[in-house]
């Protein structure tokens, strides 16, 4: 099991779900975990614990955000980080090309695809300067298949997977890694993001009367586990990987 003993961890989502779980697990292996949510952070911790978590309430869509954010970061832990995981995200209200509204695409997109863009643009001049760095982005099964969400979700997870591969490349020299895990069906809190006005109940049927969709229970912890394991050092030589965790969902 790698610890992530001293390590600086930045965890977007963290007060629920698997930003929640991605903390916890980071905390027991020890790193100084910077969690940053729109809500507030409920879940008790341990003395141990608070010495190594500090909380950011900030909503990530605001102008320079996410660079203050990071600053913040710096500010307690010092000019390191060692870690990103991107996994803040919400839900779309399964709209099809024909059916999106202009405002739920730009939501859905804008949550999804350009804040994790903007905290990897403001994680790269340390990790940069420190010549290491781990990003792990949290896409989903829609980041590879047009068959699971709407149309907003699918490309704003589509083209996380794109910047994730493009990040890993462009950087591969600088000694800084950055991976995606696609999380399959996850009982989390995103269902309470969808606007539902909004919702397509002609496309959801379509998508969800397959009997195809994976047996079994995946959840929060699963996905923290294969976040952490990307992250860590035993990892080392993996980069621009998509990591399914969705019990073979994604090989049909």
């Amino acid at each position: 099991m790698a610890s992530f003993d001293g390590k600086v961890v930045i965890v977007t989502g963290c007060s629920s779900g698997i930003g929640l779980a991605t903390s916890n697990l980071f905390l027991a292996r020890r790193a100084c975990v910077f969690g940053i949510d729109i809500s507030p952070f409920k879940q008790e911790l341990d003395d141990t614990q608070l010495s190594n978590f500090a909380f950011h309430q900030v909503d990530l869509t605001k102008p320079k955000a996410a660079e203050e954010a990071v600053a913040a970061c710096i500010a307690k832990y010092g000019p390191r980080i060692d870690v990103l995981a991107n996994v803040a995200g919400i839900m779309d209200s399964f709209g099809s090309a024909d059916t999106v509204t202009e405002s739920e695409w730009g939501r859905v997109i804008l949550i999804n695809l350009t804040v994790p863009v903007q905290m990897m643009q403001a994680v790269l001049p340390s990790m940069k300067e420190h010549k290491s760095g781990a990003i792990v982005n949290v896409g989903s099964y829609a980041s590879i298949s047009g068959a699971a969400a709407g149309v907003a979700y699918t490309a704003s997870k589509h083209g996380l997977v794109g910047a994730t591969k493009n990040v890993a490349w462009r950087f591969h020299e600088h000694g800084i890694r950055c991976n995606a895990v696609l999380p399959g069906g996850v009982p989390t809190n995103i269902s309470s993001s969808i606007v539902r006005e909004n919702w397509d109940q002609a496309a959801f049927e379509t998508f969800f009367k397959r009997d195809d969709l994976p047996q079994g229970c995946i959840g929060a912890d699963d996905i923290a586990h294969g976040i952490a394991f990307l992250a860590s050092n035993e990892a080392k030589m993996i980069s621009g990987v998509l990591m399914p965790i969705d019990n073979a969902w994604s090989t049909i």
